[in-house]
């Protein structure tokens, strides 16, 4: 442990392959909307990266290099039964984060897909879309743009589920900092950065189908 932070923006730094992986699972479900379940289910397959599993191990994995400081006086973690409620955002905040989120992860900056999303892509392309038990045994753009409601300030450590304390985030980020404060983990606060503009709709029009 260091007893002097050096802030930075990601855990683990993002890699093409997950824009890559994007720009083909978009296109996967372009071809899915306009009847083409072939060339969709292909495409489905080639955004499978294995280099995007390896990035998700160094974040989450066993021997992942969680890079943590040792502060004077941390925050102390609070029992259960003592935090704030509601553990998570109700429907009309999650709806309000996104609305100003957008489908980007606040932390690493990477699209990211609505988990009602992902079970419906495993649903229609199972194949393509693989889902085991294990990590390495699922499709790793969805493994790594799952997308989760992260507390900026940990629910652990007295966070409140309220939009000013929520941001949109990847799975990774989200496990790989677990409830560890930003300052802990020698991160910078998301909500303070300059937010990631884009197109991406986390494919929720696929639902709309």
């Amino acid at each position: 442990m260091s007893k002097h932070p050096i802030f930075r923006d990601y855990l683990e730094k993002p890699i093409p392959e997950i824009f890559k992986a994007a720009e083909l699972l978009s296109k996967a479900v372009d071809a899915h909307i306009g009847g083409d379940p072939r060339t969709a289910n292909n495409l489905l397959k080639l955004a499978d990266y294995p280099e995007i599993y390896d990035w998700t191990e160094r974040l989450w994995g066993k021997n992942s290099f969680r890079r943590h400081y040792e502060l004077d006086e941390p925050l102390p973690i609070i029992p259960k039964e003592e935090r704030l409620k509601p553990r998570m955002p109700r429907a009309a905040h999650k709806r309000e984060i996104i609305e100003r989120d957008g489908y980007y992860c606040r932390f690493c900056g990477i699209p990211v897909i609505p988990r009602e999303v992902c079970k419906f892509l495993v649903e229609l392309y199972p194949e393509a879309m693989r889902w085991g038990p294990a990590n390495k045994d699922r499709h790793t753009a969805l493994l790594a743009m799952d997308m989760v409601f992260d507390h900026v300030l940990p629910h652990s450590r007295g966070g409140s589920s309220y939009p000013n304390n929520m941001v949109v985030a990847c799975q990774p980020c989200n496990c790989g900092r677990m409830e560890n404060t930003l300052e802990e983990m020698g991160m910078s606060d998301p909500m303070t950065r300059e937010m990631k503009i884009g197109s991406w709709d986390g494919l929720t029009r696929l639902l709309k189908t």
